[in-house]
Protein backbone atom coordinates (compact mmCIF):
# COMPACT_ATOMS: atom_id res chain seq x y z
CA UNK A 1 0.00 0.00 0.00
CA UNK A 2 1.43 3.25 -0.88
CA UNK A 3 2.17 5.86 2.01
CA UNK A 4 -0.22 8.28 2.67
CA UNK A 5 1.58 11.78 2.00
CA UNK A 6 1.40 14.54 5.08
CA UNK A 7 1.01 17.40 2.73
CA UNK A 8 -2.06 18.00 0.73
CA UNK A 9 -3.60 20.40 -1.49
CA UNK A 10 -5.49 23.76 -0.49
CA UNK A 11 -8.54 23.14 -2.29
CA UNK A 12 -8.49 19.12 -0.32
CA UNK A 13 -11.12 19.85 2.26
CA UNK A 14 -9.92 16.74 4.94
CA UNK A 15 -7.67 18.52 7.50
CA UNK A 16 -4.93 16.48 8.58
CA UNK A 17 -5.33 15.62 12.96
CA UNK A 18 -2.64 16.17 15.37
CA UNK A 19 -2.56 14.52 18.97
CA UNK A 20 -0.36 16.35 21.26
CA UNK A 21 0.58 14.39 24.72
CA UNK A 22 2.62 15.60 27.08
CA UNK A 23 2.33 18.07 30.47
CA UNK A 24 2.56 21.28 31.56
CA UNK A 25 5.23 22.02 28.58
CA UNK A 26 2.30 20.61 26.11
CA UNK A 27 -0.88 21.82 27.65
CA UNK A 28 1.04 25.50 28.11
CA UNK A 29 0.65 26.54 31.74
CA UNK A 30 0.24 30.22 32.46
CA UNK A 31 0.15 30.76 28.13
CA UNK A 32 -3.19 31.34 26.48
CA UNK A 33 -4.29 28.40 24.05
CA UNK A 34 -2.59 29.97 21.21
CA UNK A 35 0.62 30.50 22.35
CA UNK A 36 0.82 26.87 23.33
CA UNK A 37 3.68 25.33 21.19
CA UNK A 38 1.39 22.57 19.19
CA UNK A 39 -0.98 25.08 18.48
CA UNK A 40 1.49 27.31 17.23
CA UNK A 41 3.03 24.54 15.08
CA UNK A 42 -0.53 23.71 13.61
CA UNK A 43 -0.78 27.55 12.25
CA UNK A 44 2.76 27.43 11.10
CA UNK A 45 1.45 24.75 8.69
CA UNK A 46 -1.27 25.96 7.38
CA UNK A 47 0.44 29.24 6.71
CA UNK A 48 3.10 26.73 4.58
CA UNK A 49 -0.33 25.37 2.85
CA UNK A 50 -0.76 21.42 5.17
CA UNK A 51 -4.23 21.85 6.17
CA UNK A 52 -3.08 20.91 9.98
CA UNK A 53 -6.03 21.36 12.14
CA UNK A 54 -5.56 22.22 15.56
CA UNK A 55 -3.98 19.98 18.17
CA UNK A 56 -6.26 17.11 20.30
CA UNK A 57 -4.14 17.94 23.29
CA UNK A 58 -3.82 15.40 26.33
CA UNK A 59 -1.93 17.02 28.81
CA UNK A 60 -2.22 18.45 32.00
CA UNK A 61 0.47 20.12 34.65
CA UNK A 62 2.22 17.89 37.18
CA UNK A 63 1.60 14.56 34.99
CA UNK A 64 3.94 12.18 35.29
CA UNK A 65 5.12 9.27 32.64
CA UNK A 66 2.04 6.52 34.03
CA UNK A 67 -0.28 10.08 34.84
CA UNK A 68 -0.18 10.68 31.17
CA UNK A 69 -0.66 6.97 30.16
CA UNK A 70 -4.00 7.02 32.29
CA UNK A 71 -5.22 9.68 30.78
CA UNK A 72 -4.53 8.14 27.29
CA UNK A 73 -6.74 5.69 28.70
CA UNK A 74 -9.85 7.70 30.23
CA UNK A 75 -9.47 9.89 26.47
CA UNK A 76 -9.87 6.91 24.83
CA UNK A 77 -8.27 9.16 21.45
CA UNK A 78 -8.76 6.39 18.43
CA UNK A 79 -6.19 5.97 16.37
CA UNK A 80 -5.84 7.41 12.73
CA UNK A 81 -3.55 10.90 13.33
CA UNK A 82 -1.63 12.13 10.74
CA UNK A 83 0.82 14.03 13.50
CA UNK A 84 1.67 13.08 17.12
CA UNK A 85 3.82 14.75 19.81
CA UNK A 86 4.91 13.82 23.12
CA UNK A 87 7.01 15.18 25.78
CA UNK A 88 6.64 14.08 29.31
CA UNK A 89 9.13 13.61 32.01
CA UNK A 90 9.89 16.42 33.87
CA UNK A 91 7.21 15.50 36.62
CA UNK A 92 9.15 12.24 36.79
CA UNK A 93 12.38 14.19 37.62
CA UNK A 94 10.86 16.55 39.99
CA UNK A 95 9.31 13.78 41.96
CA UNK A 96 12.70 12.05 42.43
CA UNK A 97 11.65 8.68 40.54
CA UNK A 98 14.41 6.77 38.91
CA UNK A 99 15.52 7.04 35.08
CA UNK A 100 14.76 3.14 34.74
CA UNK A 101 11.29 3.80 35.23
CA UNK A 102 11.10 6.32 33.09
CA UNK A 103 12.85 4.49 30.33
CA UNK A 104 9.91 1.59 30.51
CA UNK A 105 7.21 3.54 30.89
CA UNK A 106 8.25 6.40 28.20
CA UNK A 107 8.83 3.45 25.95
CA UNK A 108 5.19 2.37 26.21
CA UNK A 109 3.84 5.48 25.62
CA UNK A 110 6.14 5.91 22.33
CA UNK A 111 4.66 2.96 21.36
CA UNK A 112 1.14 4.42 21.79
CA UNK A 113 1.97 7.44 20.25
CA UNK A 114 3.24 5.56 17.26
CA UNK A 115 0.10 3.58 17.25
CA UNK A 116 -1.94 6.80 17.35
CA UNK A 117 0.13 7.82 14.14
CA UNK A 118 -1.12 5.00 11.93
CA UNK A 119 1.70 2.51 13.00
CA UNK A 120 3.59 5.82 10.94
CA UNK A 121 7.35 5.93 13.27
CA UNK A 122 7.34 8.96 10.91
CA UNK A 123 4.57 10.94 12.25
CA UNK A 124 5.70 10.93 15.38
CA UNK A 125 7.47 13.48 17.26
CA UNK A 126 9.30 13.60 20.70
CA UNK A 127 10.32 17.07 22.63
CA UNK A 128 13.48 16.66 24.98
CA UNK A 129 12.64 17.63 28.16
CA UNK A 130 13.82 21.66 28.80
CA UNK A 131 15.38 22.42 32.08
CA UNK A 132 13.72 24.30 34.54
CA UNK A 133 16.79 24.19 36.85
CA UNK A 134 17.77 27.36 35.24
CA UNK A 135 14.54 29.49 35.70
CA UNK A 136 14.13 32.06 38.95
CA UNK A 137 11.25 29.40 40.08
CA UNK A 138 14.59 26.93 40.56
CA UNK A 139 16.57 29.91 41.89
CA UNK A 140 14.27 31.28 44.36
CA UNK A 141 13.63 27.29 45.95
CA UNK A 142 17.16 26.75 46.45
CA UNK A 143 17.24 24.04 44.05
CA UNK A 144 20.49 22.89 42.83
CA UNK A 145 20.71 23.74 38.94
CA UNK A 146 23.68 21.64 38.17
CA UNK A 147 21.93 18.43 39.76
CA UNK A 148 18.77 19.00 37.86
CA UNK A 149 20.73 19.57 34.80
CA UNK A 150 22.23 16.24 35.14
CA UNK A 151 19.12 14.30 35.97
CA UNK A 152 17.85 15.90 33.02
CA UNK A 153 20.36 15.02 30.66
CA UNK A 154 19.82 11.12 31.95
CA UNK A 155 15.44 11.38 31.45
CA UNK A 156 16.25 12.99 27.93
CA UNK A 157 19.40 10.17 27.11
CA UNK A 158 16.18 7.57 27.94
CA UNK A 159 14.34 8.92 25.67
CA UNK A 160 16.41 9.90 22.74
CA UNK A 161 17.54 6.09 22.89
CA UNK A 162 13.68 5.23 22.68
CA UNK A 163 13.36 7.43 19.85
CA UNK A 164 16.40 6.03 18.04
CA UNK A 165 15.98 2.62 18.41
CA UNK A 166 12.05 3.03 16.85
CA UNK A 167 13.53 5.35 14.41
CA UNK A 168 11.26 8.08 15.53
CA UNK A 169 12.39 11.65 15.49
CA UNK A 170 13.71 13.36 18.65
CA UNK A 171 14.04 17.14 18.83
CA UNK A 172 16.22 18.41 21.36
CA UNK A 173 14.78 21.79 22.39
CA UNK A 174 17.12 21.94 26.16
CA UNK A 175 19.36 24.00 24.87
CA UNK A 176 17.46 26.34 24.23
CA UNK A 177 15.60 26.03 27.51
CA UNK A 178 19.08 26.31 29.21
CA UNK A 179 20.21 29.78 26.89
CA UNK A 180 16.87 31.55 27.26
CA UNK A 181 14.72 30.26 29.69
CA UNK A 182 15.97 32.42 32.41
CA UNK A 183 15.09 35.69 30.41
CA UNK A 184 12.19 37.26 31.78
CA UNK A 185 10.06 37.43 27.86
CA UNK A 186 10.73 33.86 27.99
CA UNK A 187 8.53 33.00 31.07
CA UNK A 188 5.63 32.82 32.19
CA UNK A 189 4.50 34.56 35.00
CA UNK A 190 5.01 31.80 37.69
CA UNK A 191 8.64 32.48 36.61
CA UNK A 192 8.79 28.60 35.91
CA UNK A 193 6.95 27.76 32.69
CA UNK A 194 7.96 29.19 28.75
CA UNK A 195 5.85 31.86 27.57
CA UNK A 196 4.61 31.84 23.93
CA UNK A 197 7.80 33.47 22.91
CA UNK A 198 9.80 30.34 24.12
CA UNK A 199 7.39 28.39 22.73
CA UNK A 200 7.84 29.69 19.70
CA UNK A 201 11.24 28.99 19.34
CA UNK A 202 10.60 25.43 20.10
CA UNK A 203 8.29 24.98 17.33
CA UNK A 204 10.76 26.78 15.20
CA UNK A 205 12.99 23.88 15.69
CA UNK A 206 9.92 21.28 15.27
CA UNK A 207 8.80 23.12 12.20
CA UNK A 208 10.81 21.68 9.47
CA UNK A 209 10.64 18.12 10.52
CA UNK A 210 6.97 18.48 10.25
CA UNK A 211 7.39 20.12 7.05
CA UNK A 212 9.72 17.04 6.00
CA UNK A 213 7.42 14.25 6.77
CA UNK A 214 5.57 15.26 3.81
CA UNK A 215 7.90 13.98 1.85
CA UNK A 216 8.05 10.54 3.31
Amino acid sequence: MAEIPLQRTNHDAVELRFLALGDSYTIGEGVAESGRWPVQLARALRADGIPMADPQIIARTGWTTDELDAAIDAAAPLPGYDLVSLLVGVNNQYRGRSVDEYRLQFAALLERAVGFAQGRRDRVLVLSIPDWGVTPFARQGGHDAQAIAVQIDAFNAAARQACGARGVAFLDITPISRARGAEPAMLADDGLHPSASLYNEWMRLVLPVARAMEAR
